[in-house]
Parts: C-alpha cells; structure tokens; sequence
C-alpha cells in the first residue's frame, strides 16, 4: 500500500492494540493479580503452563517481550520504506542481546565451560546481527554498524563496552530522529530527548551516590550527540547538558534541588528530617512522566512516524509493568511495593 494508505492503516491498528493494552489506568489491573497463573490469564487469555512458579514468571516475561516486538514489526511491515527511527529504536534489542552474548561467553571463558546462548530478543528482518553464528561473537557482528565488537571481552572491560555500545545506540537515534519530517521530529524530539536527558541524569546521580564518584570521573561515561574535548562543549550538548548542571547541588540539600527544572521526580521531604536525593525515586518518575508524555503524543499526529515511535514507548513500560508485577508475585511482596516499584502513579491505585 502507499506511505498514506500506510499511515491511516498503522493509527487505526496501533489505537485498537492500545485498547486493549494494560496502558494508563488500565496498567493497575496487572497489580490486581494475587498469583501468577491469575497474571498469565490476564495477559494472554490462553491456557496456563503447567511448570514451577519461578519458571512461569520467566516465562510471562519472555512471552510478554515476544508479543510486543511482534506486534511492533508487524505494524512496521506495513511500510515498504520505513523513516529509520522506527528500525532504529526497535534495534535496542539487538544491542541489548549482544550484551547478553558477550557476557555469557566472557564467563565461559574464565570457567572453562561451554557457553550457552542467553535468550534472545528476536526482532527477525530487522536485525543487523546474525545470531545463527553463534559462539562466534566476530561473526554475529559481522557487517553491522557494531562489527567493532569481534572479541570475547574480558570481565573487566564488560561496563566499557556496554557503556560504548549505549552510546552509539543514543547517538544513531539522534541522528535518526534529525532525519525525520518537521512534524515526525517534534514529535520524536520531545520523547527522545527528554528519555535520554533523564538517562543521563540518573546516571550521574547513581554514579555519585552510589559509588562516590566525582564529576570529572563521571562526565566521560554520560552520553553525548558528539565527541566532546572541553567540559564547556559537554555543558552546551543537548543530552548531558542537563546532568552536568545537577553537579552544582549538593546530594543531600533539598534547597538545592527545589526549583530544578525536573523538582516533580524528586522524591519527598520533610522539614526537620534527613534528606537525599534518590535516585530510583526520580527514576520511576520520570519514566511514569514519560509514559504520559507517549500516550498524550500517540493521538496528536495520527499520521506520521511519531504513532509508532510513541506506541513502541507505551508498550515498553506496559511490558516493564508485566515484568514487575511477576517478579512481585514470584518473590511474594506486597501489590502496594510492586506498583511503587513500577511507578504506578497515585491516581491509578
């Protein structure tokens, strides 16, 4: 069909799964399940497995994972040329899968076992790894834009290399969302760049509160659009501009941090009573602000890339909340901390 008759097709079948998405206040519901073949049910309306609870809870993960990048490629598929951000985004499991990989073989190798393949999130024609080619880890990359990455790496130098491959994941998704039609990029522009600011932000807090680590140290691991040689050009960039400013607030002085722009994901204080900053509190924040954002951006350009590249964001966090409230089910804590944990705002509860 041509790109209009394509776009018209995609809204009405994208809005429709959405309908029937665990999205909005509809998410609560996963929350409501009080054991895991009640969240099977719920979630897939097929027959429950017969197999041990911690298996079933891996099992709704991965089955949850598998219907959302099927039902993403097949709404892809209905373009003959699709804008690039849509492959691109989709390609974070290629990136994350090579992780996996390369973690499984670097163990393997200080082990002396065989290594054995990690699940992989499989996004079929799209990929630009060749899986079939394991354990070689050269010829999986072989051809693609990550071909750099051909050795089994040392544990050592496993956080340098996923942090490499963060960052050429963001900044093909920069130049991707450049690419697009005005229209298409406002829409990409507000989604991205506020995902990726908050990534950076979160990132410098864990850095500093969790490993004491000061901001020369933690300046060259935040992701960037481009190479920067002064900490004024990494001031002035789009993404780490933001994380760079906190660094003027103390961790532990809410004064400081009261009229920052992002003051909403903080989490509370109260007068008289030890205050820092958390940073798991700001990040289920942001990524419940965020899930809004998508879900108010899905219907406002009903026939440009943003439907899609809003859709995949939505369902992302519906399948972090699938997640979420398995893993509370499995490990038996409370509906009230799994909702917490998956930031499951007020008003939805």
């Amino acid at each position: 069909m041509d790109r209009s008759s394509a776009d018209a097709f995609v809204y009405a079948k994208a809005s429709g799964m959405l309908a029937k998405s665990f999205v909005g206040s509809r998410a609560t519901r996963l929350f409501d399940a009080t054991s895991l073949q009640e969240l099977w049910t719920l979630v897939f309306q097929t027959e429950v497995p017969v197999m041990p609870e911690v298996m079933l809870a891996k099992k709704i993960e991965q089955e949850a994972e598998h219907n959302f990048l099927q039902d993403y490629i097949s709404l892809l598929q209905n373009y003959s040329h699709p804008d690039a951000i849509l492959i691109d985004i989709l390609r974070f499991y290629d990136y994350d899968n090579l992780k996996d990989i390369a973690a499984s073989l670097s163990v393997a190798k200080i082990s002396g076992r065989v290594a054995k393949i990690p699940d992989i999130a499989d996004i079929g024609c799209y990929s630009m790894l060749n899986y079939r080619k394991w354990p070689d880890i050269a010829g999986i990359t072989a051809g693609s834009p990550i071909s750099w990455y051909n050795t089994i790496p040392e544990f050592s130098r496993q956080q340098e290399l996923d942090s490499r491959l963060d960052m050429q994941y963001i900044r093909t998704l920069w130049h991707s969302m450049k690419q697009l039609p005005s229209v298409s990029r406002s829409v990409a522009e507000r989604l991205l760049r506020e995902e990726l600011v908050m990534y950076n932000i979160i990132w410098a807090l864990r850095l500093r509160i969790y490993y004491g680590m000061d901001k020369e140290s933690v300046l060259p691991l935040l992701a960037t659009v481009q190479d920067w040689k002064t900490e004024r050009e990494i001031k002035n960039d789009p993404l780490a501009g933001p994380a760079v400013k906190t660094f003027a607030f103390a961790v532990d002085t809410y004064m400081d941090w009261e009229h920052w722009k992002y003051a909403e994901y903080l989490n509370p204080h109260e007068e008289g009573v030890v205050w820092e900053i958390d940073p798991r509190w700001v990040q289920q924040s942001a990524k419940t602000a965020l899930n809004k954002m998508a879900l108010q951006e899905f219907h406002r350009h009903p026939f440009t890339a943003g439907v899609l590249l809003t859709w995949f964001k939505i369902k992302q966090y519906e399948l972090d909340c699938i997640r979420t409230a398995a893993e509370g089910l499995r490990l038996a804590v409370t509906p009230d901390q799994a909702r917490d944990f998956a930031g499951i705002p007020v008003e939805h509860r």
